[in-house]
């Protein structure tokens, strides 16, 4: 784990922290306090991955709803 905060993330490294999170997982041999630790980093990292894709989510919103409003206004306009 990488001891990063959260916040200082971006997606591509919660996503690979996240996957290797659940490596360790499904190969088992830790404690039960090593997998609940491992699993309560998993739920983290997730949310952070979720963060991430929502906002690129209304980035990518935002974009095509101004692409519409002035393919809109072009066309109110006589395409001029």
């Amino acid at each position: 784990m990488t001891g990063k905060t959260d916040e200082t993330l971006g997606y591509e490294q919660a996503r690979d922290e996240l996957i290797e999170v659940v490596r360790r997982l499904e190969a088992g041999g830790t404690t039960l306090e090593e997998s609940l630790a491992l699993w309560e980093r998993g739920e983290e990292l997730a949310k952070v991955c979720r963060t991430w894709l929502e906002g690129a989510r209304r980035r990518l919103d935002a974009a095509l709803a101004e692409e519409r409003d002035d393919a809109g206004a072009e066309g109110a306009d006589g395409g001029e």
